[in-house]
Order: structure tokens, then sequence, then C-alpha cells
């Protein structure tokens, strides 16, 4: 995640119209952008991305995970690159297994979908010491992430290695394939200052490091308010929509490259539980609000933290509230709730992209933002009525009265019938209870003076065996 990046760097009736043909294999090409959106072929896009990380799943669980991303309305897959996974050892590479990144992307590739390749190489994300090998702590005069010779030297050498790969297999949509962006460092802007001119001239050095690899595809840098040109500043966190200063150029679109979907979990902490109406309600907010295009959600699936990857303190499981659980499983009613938001904006995101942006105030704390394209050919308005006040609301919005729940926003995709409310979860999960007794001592059927082997009491029937003692 970025969301840790700088004190703990070290310890660590709409679906036909949206969704694509399921055996459709993406096709790559031309990637710009200007102060509205990415454009890929001359089309302006407004994307959903969803975190997956290769290494916290199993290479059988990639195809289902990216499946139930695409099924849920996601345009990219977002991941990671994890540098200490990959280069153990100075110039020994493992790309095997879960650390198969060409593969992953592959099937994103084979499943229709976008790519968006962070290779930090410092990434934080939970992960031990940030995704940095543990070599470079034996590199004579070494400093990391700051303009120091040495960590330059071996972060260009590894960025270098990606990208090539990359290209090798034809995978930048520049060549045909479907990665349409990538990022260079993570969250330095957090960390910037501490190194005074030393880290000003570090950020300057790992743009022009990363541009001169010639990708054909844009960079970005999170939370990088001084990403230098061409590379795109974004935003990370839970509100965006409301603190994000914006691109640091008018050229630039405002890309969301972290919309945290739960919360990092260290041992003995509760666990952070963001509701599904929150998630929408500030995706919706930073698309009107901000002039977004691209959100993508850290995470969409978790997973795992095997063996000794995870930061110091952190339980395995990753997000394991994300709209796909640790295994895999859609949680509801996240998954279903945010499909039908994607669905609703996608119906509507060529009036939104290219129309004639009107702000209404329709009251004290509720507004619309209203587009209209005079260009386009049939329904040509959409908008989006806004309540911010934290009790319900009713308005009027061309001569037709809505109300508004607290704290929502409602797409109108034609500006006169509702297709999406944030406050209004649809999603239907059905729980089944299974009570089981829990004996008491006294009441056990099977007792003994001294510990005995589990398998000779259950004989191989089940896997599990209830015991107590005294």
């Amino acid at each position: 995640m970025g969301s840790y990046c700088g004190g703990w760097w070290w310890r660590t009736g709409l679906w036909a119209a949206v969704v694509l043909a399921a055996a459709a294999v993406v096709a790559g090409g031309n990637v710009t952008y200007d102060g509205r959106s990415l454009i890929i072929d001359g089309e302006r896009k407004v994307l959903f991305s969803g975190s997956i990380h290769y290494p916290r799943s199993t290479p059988k669980m990639w195809e289902s995970l990216i499946g139930k991303a695409k099924e849920g309305g996601i345009d990219v897959i977002e991941t990671y690159v994890f540098w200490n996974l990959h280069e153990p050892k100075p110039g020994q590479y493992d790309f095997s297994g879960r650390n198969d990144l060409v593969k992953f992307i592959k099937e994103v590739q084979a499943q229709g979908l976008y790519a968006c390749l962070r290779i930090g190489p410092f990434i934080e994300s939970e992960w031990t010491y940030g995704g940095l090998p543990f070599w470079l702590h034996d590199v004579p005069d070494i400093v990391y992430r700051t303009d120091n010779e040495p960590f330059k030297k071996y972060m260009q050498n590894f960025v270098t290695k990606i990208v090539d790969m990359m290209k090798a297999e034809s995978l930048y949509a520049s060549q045909g394939g479907p990665i349409i962006l990538s990022q260079v460092e993570n969250e330095y802007g957090n960390v910037e200052a501490a190194f005074q001119e030393e880290g000003k001239a570090y950020v300057e050095w790992a743009a022009k490091m990363a541009v001169d690899l010639q990708t054909g595809v844009p960079w970005v840098m999170c939370k990088q308010p001084d990403a230098p040109d061409p590379v795109i500043n974004s935003c990370n966190g839970m509100r965006c929509g409301e603190t994000f200063a914006g691109p640091n150029s008018p050229s630039k679109p405002a890309l969301w490259t972290e919309n945290w979907t739960s919360f990092l979990q260290r041992y003995g902490e509760e666990t952070y539980l963001r509701s599904a109406q929150d998630i929408a309600f500030h995706t919706l907010l930073f698309i009107i609000a901000k002039n977004g295009s691209f959100v993508n959600y850290y995470m969409y699936h978790g997973g795992t933290n095997f063996g000794r990857s995870g930061a110091a303190y952190m339980v395995t499981q990753y997000y394991d509230q994300a709209p796909l659980d640790e295994y895999g499983l859609i949680r509801e009613p996240k998954w279903s709730h945010l499909k039908e938001m994607h669905a609703a904006v996608k119906s509507c995101s060529s009036t939104l992209l290219n129309g004639v942006q009107t702000n209404i105030s329709l009251g004290q704390l509720q507004q619309a933002y209203v587009y209209e394209d005079s260009t386009a050919e049939g329904n040509n308005c959409a908008a989006f009525l806004v309540n911010n006040a934290t009790t319900d609301a009713t308005v009027e919005f061309r001569n037709a009265k809505f109300e508004l729940q607290p704290r929502s926003i409602s797409v109108l995709p034609d500006c006169e019938k509702v297709a999406f409310d944030t406050a209004k979860v649809n999603a239907e999960h059905q729980w089944e209870e299974y009570r089981e007794a829990i004996p008491t001592f006294s009441d056990t059927t099977m007792q003994f003076n001294q510990i005995e082997e589990q398998t000779n009491i259950t004989k191989d029937s089940t896997d599990y065996l209830w015991y107590t003692l005294r």
C-alpha cells in the first residue's frame, strides 16, 4: 500500500452495454493523456482498476481472481513488483511459481483487461523491507532512496530488468500488450523533505530514468506533488475526492492509485471495516469533484502474506475486507455494490468525459454535477446528485423531486432516472447459522490422563478435534 511508506518502510439493464465479451483479449495501442483522462487509441477512458498482487496468491488462483474482478466491472489490474522476491541475491533472479510476473500479466491480457505495473522498486505494501532486498544493506556507502550513486545503480538495474522483460514479451500497450501505466518510486513525497536537496534531485533522476526506458506508456508517481513532467502525480487514501490537491499540471489527468477498501492490520488490532457505501461515495466524489478518470481499489484482492513476506507485526491475511477476500471469495455487499456503480458510470462515460460540466446548488449541502455533450447522438446529459449532509434531503432537479439519503451520491445517466445510489445497497447475501454444542470437561465423551495423538482418536475421519483440559 502506500499508506505507511514513509514511516514504516524499514519494517516493512446497464450490464450489456458495459461488459466486455468474456473471450476478448485486450489489444494495446497508443496511450496518451491530457488534463481530462488517459486516452487509449484516441478514445478517452473512465477506468476502474483493482489491485491484485501476484505473490499474495497462487498461480492457480490468478485466472479466477482476475475473472471475478472483470465480472465486477474492473478494467485494469494493478500490481506492485516485489524486488526482494525477484532478486534475493545480487544478479540472481527468481520469476518462478508465485513470482511469475510475466505469466500473471499474460493472464490479465488473456481476460481482456489492462494492467498497471507499479515497479517502485520501493513499494512499502506492508511487505518486508518495503520490497528492498536485504543485501542492499551490505553495499558500501549506500543510502536508500536518495541521490546516492550505489542505491541508484541497483535501483536502475532492477527497473530496467523488469521493463526489458515486459518488452521482450510485448506486454506494453505500445507493443499490443495490456500495460497502460507504470509507476516508479512510491509515496516518496512523504519523506522527500527529510533528504532536502538530495531528495529533490532523486525525484528528478528517478523520473528521467523511468521515462528514458521508453515503454511507450505514461509513468506515474503516487503522492508525489512535484512529479516532474511528463510523469503524472496521483493520489492515495480513502478520501481523494476531498483531499487531492490535483495534478501538478493542467495537462495531466486526475488519477487515484490507491482507494483503500480496508486498511492494514497488525497483530492485536481490530479489523478495519470500510463500508461499500463509503467506498462508492468517495469514488464518485473523486470522479465529479476532481475530474477523476482512473480509480484503483487497493486492494481488490489482498490475499496472503506467505512465509516471512509481511512487514513487522502484520497479520498474514492482507486486506481481507476487500471485494474479494483472502481466499478469492466474493465479499458482499462490496463486490456487487461497486459492480453496480461501475455499470452506471460507464453507461454515461462519454458524456462525463466529453460534456460540459455545470454545478447547480440544490440546497445548503446538496449539489448537482451536470454534464451535457451537444456533439453526442441520443442521450447527451448525465447528472450526479450529491447530499453531503448527515440527514436525508429532498431536492428538486429539472422539475422532479429526489429523495437523497445522508452522505450519498445518486447517478442519473440520462439526467432523469436514478440508476445508482451510493447509499442504497441492493446486493443480497444470506447467512446460515450453525450451532455446535460445547461440552464442559465433565460432559466430554472421552477422557485421558495424558496427551493422546489426534489421529488415533479421530481415525482420520476428520481434520478437527475439539478438546479441553484441566
